[in-house]
Parts: C-alpha cells; sequence; structure tokens
C-alpha cells in the first residue's frame, strides 16, 4: 500500500501500527504493552483502536490527495471529532497515561495522533486530558527520539 509503519524484523517484514505492536508485545514481552487486567487489556485496546481505525486513517496522505484543497479543514474536522470522543474514554481510563500508569499500545497510538492534530492545527484546548497523558508521554527518552518530527525522512519543515 505504499504506507508507513513498516518494520523488518525476524525475517519478516511487517506493516500497519498494531500488527507490528501486536508482534512486538508477542516476541519481546518485557516490558508489556498490555495490561494484566483483562478490564483494561480491553480498554487499552478500544483506544487503540479508536486511533488507528476512527482517526488516524482519515489523514493518511492519499485521503488528502483526494480531498485537495480542503485537506486542512478536512483533517481538523475529523480529528477534532475522534478527540471529543477519546477525550471522554480518557476521562475514565487515564492514570499518568492512557490507561492507568504505565505506558501501553494506546500509548504508542497517542503521540503520532497528536503531532498529526499538531502538524493540522488542531486547537487542543478542549482536550486536556489528552494534551496532559501527551506531555507526560513526551518527557519519556523512547517518546523524545521516535517522535516523528525527529525521523530521519520527516521533511524538514516537520522536524524539531
Amino acid at each position: 500500500m505504499k504506507q508507513v509503519p513498516a518494520l523488518k524484523i525476524d525475517g519478516i517484514t511487517l506493516s500497519q501500527s498494531l500488527a507490528i505492536i501486536h508482534y512486538l508485545e508477542e516476541t519481546r514481552p518485557n516490558p508489556s504493552l498490555l495490561p494484566q487486567d483483562p478490564k483494561k487489556r480491553a480498554q487499552v485496546r478500544m483506544i487503540a483502536d479508536h486511533i488507528v481505525s476512527g482517526i488516524q486513517p482519515l489523514q493518511n496522505l492519499g485521503v488528502l490527495k483526494q480531498i485537495g484543497e480542503r485537506k486542512m479543514e478536512w483533517a481538523q474536522n475529523y480529528i477534532s471529532s475522534g478527540f471529543q470522543a477519546l477525550e471522554q474514554i480518557l476521562q475514565h481510563t487515564a492514570g499518568r497515561y492512557c490507561v492507568g500508569d504505565e505506558v501501553s499500545m494506546a500509548d504508542l497510538c497517542l503521540v503520532p495522533q497528536v503531532a498529526n492534530a499538531e502538524r493540522f492545527k488542531v486547537d487542543m484546548g478542549p482536550y486536556p486530558t489528552i494534551t496532559r497523558i501527551n506531555k507526560a508521554l513526551l518527557e519519556l527518552e523512547a517518546f523524545k527520539v521516535s517522535h516523528p518530527c525527529r525521523q530521519p525522512d520527516t521533511p524538514a519543515e516537520l522536524r524539531a
């Protein structure tokens, strides 16, 4: 599909964020990206799916090329709509991070989506929980170095 991410690992190439995350969880389980508690696990999966299936695909370059000149308005609309629902969910699940106080796969999905929101100039004022969690995550070294604005193939205008 000529999309990112893609990961070459263990003799295979994987694409799609959640497939990669699940593979890493299953083959390199320390630290775990899923809580032990089944209810919290379900919440983590729900939040991750909400982001990667309900918000993010609507800002893929292929979609935005089809939208044309209205791409900024389009992206803002769908990010805001998704964030309204996500903010309500996180108000019930969050501790320091998306679900409790341990980093989970939901957090791995949140940070790049907030970066997209910033890229499309979404007003983050209505989303204090999302903003707080993202700020806490960006204090962690793993999130600092893996942030979309710090990748070698990031266009110059989007680099940190």
